[in-house]
């Protein structure tokens, strides 16, 4: 049988008479190739459209186009989902003392909170709260908050100060009060980073405990030997008042 696609011209003949159908040109693939993606290029890349933008499109799409827009969909508010689940704060919050019981006490369930009770006069207090900022950012899913503390406490000793608690579920997980305890004059982040992840507030990706300046150390001692030497009996009392905010 002959080959209607020969090029002869007994077929060439038969052609011009609608004999024979329109010879079959052969397939060019880099042409095929290049329509392929000129198709593809028609559909915009999912990756790059928002969820309206995708919502609008779906006129434009066909079956297969539908299922992968669906999955994908999926898989979008699923990982927003997640975003919105991690990063709820991501900054150092100022609050008022009327607003203490609502922002720390009765914070949504199983979430860190981290407060600061502060005076702007204090150095370590203002060191603190740029740590605090920073730690706010690298751990967006722990509320970090500060607050005056003559808005939450009268008459609260300089000496008490910084003050930090950590909170969890209404109760204090941690506390630290005074220079020492939160890690002295020079205080670096890191070190205020581990303090935060011994009382279990943030999962650090420190592996030990930041060497801390043995000058300031010894300082620190030195400051704190010398206040308890003094005051050693108003310092219950102090102590006292530092907590007694939470009955607000």
């Amino acid at each position: 049988m002959q080959d209607p696609n020969e090029d002869t011209e007994w077929n060439d003949i038969l052609r011009d008479f609608g004999i024979l159908p329109p010879k079959d040109e052969p397939k060019d693939e880099t042409e095929e190739m290049i329509l392929c993606l000129q198709k593809e290029a028609e559909v915009k890349p999912f990756e790059r459209m928002t969820l309206k933008e995708l919502n609008e499109a779906e006129d434009d799409f066909d079956e297969d186009d539908m299922k992968a827009l669906e999955m994908y969909r999926q898989q979008r508010l699923q990982e927003w989902k997640i975003l919105q689940k991690t990063q709820k704060y991501g900054d150092l919050r100022e609050i008022s003392g009327d607003q203490y019981v609502k922002e720390v006490t009765n914070a949504q369930k199983d979430v860190w909170v981290v407060i600061h009770l502060y005076r702007s006069s204090i150095p370590l207090c203002l060191l603190v709260n740029q740590h605090l900022s920073l730690l706010a950012r690298k751990f967006p899913e722990i509320k970090f908050i500060k607050a005056i503390v003559n808005s939450c406490i009268q008459n609260y000793h300089d000496r008490c100060l910084p003050t930090i608690f950590v909170y969890r579920n209404g109760q204090i997980k941690g506390r630290f009060i005074g220079v020492t305890e939160c890690g002295g004059t020079n205080l670096k982040l890191e070190e205020l980073e581990w303090k935060l992840a011994q009382v279990g507030a943030i999962e650090t990706d420190l592996e030990e405990s930041p060497k801390q300046n043995i000058t300031d150390m010894m300082m620190s001692s030195v400051r704190s030997a010398s206040v308890h030497d003094t005051s050693c009996a108003s310092r219950d009392n102090d102590e006292t008042k530092c907590y007694s905010y939470r009955n607000f």
